[in-house]
């Protein structure tokens, strides 16, 4: 599943744009599908399932109030709430906001701020940072990397030690509403295979191969997801 790669340039044709104090804009007929994080006997998520896979559309917007009656599509609701969709995220790129820790075999770069709650970094084999120290032997290695690549919001991204390259999963550029399973309420966007995102001041965040975006309108860290949804 996971491979090596520097950097996701995205598609040039298409796109997000975050409108202000209003909905995602999504051009390119980028799929749209539901995916479920399935937990163990513990409760931990380990894997995703996919879910409805939405019919294809060329342009549509998203909802970002979190108030819409046709979710996951805006209807204007945002409109009359008077919902104030400010980004206030860093534009600061990836590695500027990551804390590193390192292991014998691997390398992983976390950034909390870009957290979305997801909860893969934990299992009863452990969690991604211990699992990283740990990363001599094989199978936390193994864990580590299918932990770090779990992560539907990027914050935390592994590297092989001995090339310093990331190891990512091989998305294609799509879009999916998350939920986890036996919650009533959806997660964020998870936007996947380099889609580019511009602010609505015109300005691109940083391309990357996966992030999330606030989909309830709550969240301290716009237009990313900060779990507040949770």
């Amino acid at each position: 599943m996971a491979k090596s790669k520097k950097e996701f340039s995205g598609k040039k044709d298409c796109g997000i744009v975050v409108s202000k104090d209003g909905p995602y804009l999504v051009s390119g007929g980028l799929p749209l599908v539901r995916e479920i994080a399935v937990p163990d006997s513990e409760g931990h998520p380990v894997k995703w399932v996919k879910g409805k896979v939405f019919p294809a559309k060329g342009d549509y917007a998203l909802c970002r109030c979190g108030q819409t009656e046709k979710k996951p599509f805006c209807d204007g609701t945002h409109t009359k709430i008077g919902f104030d969709g400010t980004e206030t995220a860093s534009r600061k790129e990836f590695l500027k906001q990551a804390e590193k820790i390192s292991g014998s075999g691997l390398v992983l770069f976390d950034a909390p701020e870009l957290c979305a709650g997801a909860g893969f970094c934990h299992s009863k084999e452990g969690d991604t940072w211990n699992l990283t120290k740990e990363s001599d032997n094989f199978k936390s290695k193994k864990i580590a990397i299918q932990q770090a690549c779990d992560c539907p919001a990027g914050r935390l991204v592994a590297c092989e030690k001995k090339t310093g390259k990331p190891i990512e999963p091989d998305f294609k550029p799509g879009i999916s509403i998350t939920k986890w399973q036996g919650e009533k309420f959806p997660g964020p966007f998870w936007i996947k295979g380099g889609v580019p995102i511009e602010s609505h001041d015109g300005k691109k965040y940083e391309t990357r191969n996966r992030v999330t975006l606030c989909h309830c309108g709550k969240s301290r860290n716009k237009p990313f997801c900060d779990g507040s949804h949770m």
